[in-house]
Formats: C-alpha cells, sequence, structure tokens
C-alpha cells in the first residue's frame, strides 16, 4: 500500500468551514495526528486510529507522522484554522528536513483551512480589507525581544495587526505588555476587535478602542485584530461593522 501524508486545516470551529478537499481526506485517512482538541474535532469510525497528543510536542508528532505514511499508511496531520499559519506544516517539514532521507519520497501535501483571522474578520466586517500583518504573542519558540521588535515595526508601517496566541495561562504578562506598547505607539482611540470562539456557540465579539483594552479581555480562544490607524466602525442599529478602506489618502 502506498502511503501518504497529508497537513489539513480544519477552520475555526464550525463544521461548515471545513473544506470539501480536508473532509474527502478525513474520509481516506487510515491515521489522524493531532492536538487533543483538534483530533477530536475528527468523528471515530472503523479503520481509523486517532492520535491526539499534548501541546509542545510538534516536533514528535510530525515525526511520528512521517514515519507511519512511511509505512503505508494514509495519514492526516490535523490544525485548526489553516496548517501553515502558526501550525502543523512547518513542523512536518522541519521534521521532513531533519529526518531519514528515505522520508522525502513521501507523497506529503498541505491541505488549507480558513484561518481564524480571516474568520474573525469576517465576523466583524473587514478589519483586515487592507495591508496587514499576522504576529503570534508565544515566546515559546522566540524570545519576547522580537516579539517586541515586530510589534514595534508593525506599528510604524500602519498594518492592521492579527494577534494570534494572545494570552496564556503560563504567560499572562505578554498581552498586558503588548497592550502598554501600543498606548506608547497608537493612540488611545486605536480600534482594537477580540474575537473568541470565532464559528462555534460560544462566539463572542467585542470591539473597542485602545484605551479600554484589558489584558483578560483575551485568552488562548481569542483572534485579537489591532486596527490601523484608517480602520473605523460603522454603527447601525444591529452589530456595528469594523472595517479598513482599500485607499490610504
Amino acid at each position: 500500500m502506498s502511503g501518504w501524508l497529508m497537513v489539513a486545516g480544519l477552520g475555526p470551529g464550525s463544521e461548515a468551514l471545513v473544506t470539501p478537499e480536508v473532509t474527502a481526506a478525513l474520509v481516506q485517512a487510515t491515521d489522524i495526528v493531532g492536538y487533543i482538541p483538534y483530533v477530536a474535532r475528527v468523528a471515530p469510525r472503523e479503520g481509523l486510529t486517532l492520535h491526539p497528543t499534548d501541546n509542545r510536542v510538534e516536533g514528535e508528532r510530525a515525526a511520528h507522522a512521517l514515519a507511519m505514511a512511511a509505512a503505508g499508511r494514509r495519514v492526516v496531520v490535523v490544525s485548526s484554522g489553516d496548517p501553515g499559519v502558526f501550525a502543523m506544516a512547518a513542523a512536518v517539514f522541519e521534521a521532513l528536513e531533519a529526518g531519514p532521507e528515505a522520508w522525502r519520497d513521501i507523497d506529503i501535501r498541505v491541505l488549507p483551512g480558513i484561518t481564524a483571522m480571516l474568520a474573525a474578520s469576517a465576523r466583524a466586517g473587514a478589519p483586515l480589507g487592507h495591508d496587514f500583518c499576522a504576529i503570534n504573542l508565544s515566546d515559546n519558540l522566540k524570545p519576547w525581544e522580537l516579539i517586541e521588535r515586530r510589534l514595534r515595526l508593525a506599528v510604524e508601517a500602519d498594518f492592521a495587526i492579527a494577534l494570534y496566541n494572545p494570552r496564556s495561562k503560563a504567560r499572562p504578562e505578554g498581552f498586558a505588555r503588548t497592550l502598554d506598547l501600543l498606548r506608547e505607539t497608537c493612540g488611545d482611540d486605536r480600534l482594537i476587535l477580540f474575537a473568541r470562539a470565532v464559528s462555534t456557540p460560544e462566539e463572542v465579539l467585542n470591539i473597542v478602542p485602545l484605551s479600554q483594552a484589558k489584558p483578560d479581555m483575551a485568552d488562548m480562544r481569542t483572534m485579537v485584530i489591532i486596527g490601523s490607524s484608517q480602520t473605523r466602525v460603522i454603527p447601525r442599529a444591529g452589530a456595528p461593522i469594523l472595517y479598513t478602506p482599500r485607499s490610504v489618502a
């Protein structure tokens, strides 16, 4: 049997946002590999083995998936959102580069998914409607000094900024430092979107000016989007619309 490895994005949460391509790969798979809550989103069935693992073992998880594919298994490594955005695609290729030469002959494909930042932006309106960047606030794999430098440069360039992994129980201080940095470099009226658990029944969206933003408004299920200087709100009877115009004066 010829094995293969798919690195698939399950989208932000709703089954309706999983692409048909990913659904087809899950149907064909013999093995599903991934972080515990993401593997739990895949329904068990006969002939399918689930391999849930804890966080922070991405390298071991990727190597295990590659070894199974090399042995003839049909393996899907799952991530939330898109696997190429702060997720498992890069981890798989790191393991591939460091692993046995024979692994390079494996049929490996990356199946894109709808990212948390795009889902959050769409729910609020279009805050990423002009130039933007994405920054991961986790300092597990890079020093905080680099995160801070990138934040300062993104503000200087007047990007809208999508922040991943803003605030965990293990490192709650990072997002507080981020808000302090923004207050040093942006006006207090800079708009911020807190979008938690987008596309799930627990979804909550909150748009506030920087002056009202607090660290405990974010957790690891929250996507934070900081508007550029051009980002604005259209008030209306229902939920307001947050967007960034396509042109800059």
